[in-house]
């Protein structure tokens, strides 16, 4: 052959490609060529605190609980109370009105002597009533009033009913207009509506435990025929209404 024909080495596709420069640094230890890759990292998400309650809204959870429970608590004595002692309201009455004096004087002043019975009535078996000092019995006529009293002390028993005679007296400055109006109310309607009122603090007996102080409120309406003194008043219609005050 007169050329030399020339011969390459053929190159390898399925070798693999030896790298002409190291993948590590020569003065890097051996140990330290498989340090794990950095993981990735993902953001974390905190759950947010539970937020405090306030010491006002505590104190008012506080005393809202306490009073339900004071509210409670009273309730079933109350309750049991009733259940044990059966408590009915008393009773009240006037039974007759005597006139000793109603006249009127030369100054125009009136001058007023009223009896009054008045009947009360304790219908309870197991309650019993202390009537206390401090008593005030008035009548009126319209908004005047006419005369004035008191009630006695006395303890009113079980199932008791007891009669009381009440002596008011009072007297009306300037009553030229009072009498007047009187007159007119006699030769109009033959009767005169009076107003008979009653404030009286009592303590009531529970079996042997005596209560705190209360007061009764009594207002009882009548209609008579006259205010003649020294005649026999006739009560044509009498109604009594009872309220308990603490």
């Amino acid at each position: 052959m007169s050329d030399h024909q020339r011969i390459h080495p053929a190159h390898d596709v399925e070798a693999p490609n030896r790298p002409t420069v190291p993948l590590f640094p020569r003065n890097i230890a051996k140990s330290d060529h498989h340090q794990p890759l950095p993981k990735r990292g993902f953001p974390v998400r905190h759950s947010m605190p539970p937020k405090k309650r306030s010491c006002c809204c505590r104190f008012f959870c506080w005393t809202f609980s306490i009073l339900l429970i004071l509210i409670i608590a009273i309730a079933i004595t109350i309750g049991i109370l009733f259940l044990a002692f059966r408590p009915k309201l008393p009773k009240y009455s006037v039974d007759k009105l005597g006139i000793s004096q109603f006249n009127f004087s030369d100054n125009n002043s009136l001058f007023v002597t009223f009896n009054v019975t008045i009947t009360a009535r304790n219908p309870n078996k197991k309650i019993g009533i202390y009537y206390e000092g401090g008593s005030h019995i008035s009548a009126w006529y319209k908004d005047t009033q006419l005369c004035e009293g008191s009630l006695p002390k006395f303890y009113q028993g079980h199932r008791n009913t007891t009669v009381l005679n009440l002596p008011l007296t009072g007297q009306t400055h300037d009553a030229t207009g009072l009498q007047n109006t009187l007159e007119q109310q006699l030769q109009e309607t033959s009767n005169i509506p009076l107003n008979l009122k009653v404030n009286q603090p009592v303590r009531v007996k529970l079996g042997k435990l005596k209560l705190f102080k209360v007061k009764f409120r009594v207002r009882c309406r009548l209609v008579v025929d006259s205010l003649g003194a020294n005649n026999d008043i006739r009560i044509s219609n009498s109604r009594c209404k009872f309220r308990l005050r603490l």
